[in-house]
């Protein structure tokens, strides 16, 4: 059974870091994408960052560039997202995402993604 599982969240004042983690198990993810997202109360699911299977490529939505950073570490089966000079509406939910398939202009879609986290809080106070 395929399984990812974040690690990380917590509370931050505005102007600080966080490094969220995503440890996936049951499957390597050979070629795929994987991705975070956030979900803040009462908005949609959105896009944060993807990242290739070699780790050459990577996507960010608007709103975090220049801040994310995404990697990952295949022979770990794991990924990161380190946050730096967090604001207030970076609050939300974070969700860790693999896709069956390989980096595309597509994955920044949530509906591209088979396998998701069950999410980590991230509250940044101001």
């Amino acid at each position: 059974q395929v399984q990812l599982v974040e690690s990380g969240g917590g509370l931050v004042q505005a102007g600080g870091s966080l490094r969220l983690s995503c440890e996936a198990s049951g499957r390597t993810f050979t070629r795929s994408a994987m991705g975070w997202f956030r979900q803040a109360p009462g908005k949609e699911r959105a896009f944060v960052a993807a990242i290739s299977w070699s780790t050459d490529n990577t996507y960010y939505g608007d709103s975090v560039k220049g801040r994310f950073t995404i990697s990952r570490d295949n022979a770990k089966n794991t990924m990161t997202l380190q946050m730096n000079s967090l604001k207030v509406e970076d609050t939300a939910i974070y969700y860790c995402a693999a896709a069956n398939k390989p980096l595309s202009p597509s994955v920044r879609l949530a509906r591209m993604y088979n396998y998701w986290g069950q999410g980590t809080q991230v509250t940044v106070s101001s």
